[in-house]
């Protein structure tokens, strides 16, 4: 187990190294100049050089590279002389455009984008695993084909749709919630809860339906294996056949999806941050796009990046825990 953790830690390493060249050199190398951003419109050919020579964006691709990685690890030192600016570990850049180390940015929004997401995908699994291994215990009766119309009712609704419906129909209708305005946690569960009740919906109805025919299709196969059928002869509880036996084979594949969509949805989800006015991860990238702001985009990109992998070893993890053969 251990030789495996290694292989995988080292392929994660490789990976976000991969993505880390191919993001830099996105941001920094084709036609798009920072430093034509970061000077302004009205920026005179002098003064675009020296903002040049002060962002590092004189020198080689190679050296731009390598301060970026340096920073990442150990910080760095923007600039030179009276207007230098340190950028601590870890370094992710520096925002022109907020006067803030991107890195800062980053964890004064994650905590907003966390809360969405693990409330999101708590909600999604429950209804959509509900709904799917339901329909598969129900097969071709009318409980399965209600199910599973309603959930292709709310896979094709998209999440901006959704979004703006509750927002009608809960806040401005019903007047049953307020606007949502985020909370910490700390501060007031039951506040921080209320706000995010209407995101986390909005993203649930779309996941759960998804998860729904997933977990569907995995159950059927599963519970038509033979040893589904070894177990019934054996005499054992309808209850510990389905749970024991069926729900630990025909779940696996969803283990794979829930580690992929968790991870994406923990750099943020932009078009529900947007529409709810949440200060999330989602709606800084959007807020980076608009403004042009490049080290705020390789950051949030660099972190979504790194959730995603993180989400996979965690999933490769538990896959070798469950099955002792893709050890090897």
């Amino acid at each position: 187990m251990i030789l495996y953790l290694a292989r995988r830690l080292a392929g994660v390493a490789g990976v976000l190294f991969a993505i880390s060249a191919i993001t830099f050199t996105i941001f920094y190398v084709l036609p798009s100049d920072p430093a034509a951003a970061a000077c302004g419109k009205s920026c005179s050919p002098e003064r675009l050089e020296l903002v040049r020579h002060y962002m590092g964006l004189d020198q080689p691709v190679w050296r731009q590279f390598g301060d970026f990685l340096t920073g990442i690890f150990s910080g760095r030192t923007l600039g030179e002389g009276p207007h230098a600016l340190h950028c601590g570990f870890p370094c992710f850049g520096y925002s022109y455009e907020n006067s803030v180390p991107v890195w800062d940015l980053l964890m004064d929004r994650l905590p907003v984008s966390v809360s969405l997401a693990v409330g999101a995908s708590a909600l999604w699994l429950l209804l959509g695993l509900g709904a799917g291994v339901t329909a598969a215990l129900r097969k071709d009766t009318l409980v399965d084909r209600t199910l599973m119309v309603g959930a292709v009712a709310a896979a094709s609704m998209p999440v901006y749709f959704t979004s703006v419906m509750l927002i009608y129909g809960v806040i401005r209708i019903a007047g049953l919630l307020p606007y949502p305005t985020y909370t910490d946690f700390t501060a007031d569960p039951l506040d921080w809860a209320s706000n995010l009740i209407l995101p986390w919906l909005a993203l649930a109805l779309l996941y759960a339906a998804m998860y729904a025919r997933q977990s569907r299709s995995s159950m059927i196969e599963a519970m038509a294996e033979p040893y589904i059928r070894t177990a019934r002869a054996k005499g054992m509880p309808e209850r510990t056949v389905i749970v024991k036996h069926g729900l630990r084979s025909g779940m696996t594949p969803i283990l794979t999806l829930f580690g992929m969509d968790l991870g994406g949805l923990l750099a943020g989800a932009v078009i529900t941050e947007s529409i709810f006015g949440l200060p999330g991860v989602g709606r800084l990238f959007y807020d980076g796009l608009v403004r042009s702001d490049q080290p705020v985009i390789l950051g949030v990109t660099l972190l979504a990046a790194f959730f995603i992998v993180i989400a996979n070893l965690v999933v490769d993890l538990l896959y070798a825990l469950v099955d002792p053969r893709v050890r090897y």
